[in-house]
């Protein structure tokens, strides 16, 4: 999965690169290249990794319950902050 999320980034920022010298000599390719680089990083490369950090975390440990609130109020008047 590291692999994969990293060969799409190189992909998207070549097909950036790309998209940017190819825009002087044909501005409509160019600019087609550019928008579908950066379509593919932000609706593939960036949910497929969102998921592969978040696949083995237990969601309720990072919301604001009232146990978590309780938690963070005891952990402060012990360290007295």
């Amino acid at each position: 999965m590291k692999y994969f999320l990293t060969i799409l980034l190189l992909a998207a920022i070549l097909g950036v690169s790309v998209g940017f010298y190819i825009r002087s000599a044909d501005p409509v390719l160019g600019e087609f290249l550019i928008g579908i680089s950066i379509a593919t990083t932000f609706f593939v490369t960036m949910p497929i990794f969102i998921y592969h950090r978040w696949k083995n975390r237990n969601v309720k440990d990072y919301m604001l319950t009232k146990e978590n609130i309780e938690k963070m109020r005891d952990y402060t008047k012990d360290k007295k902050l």
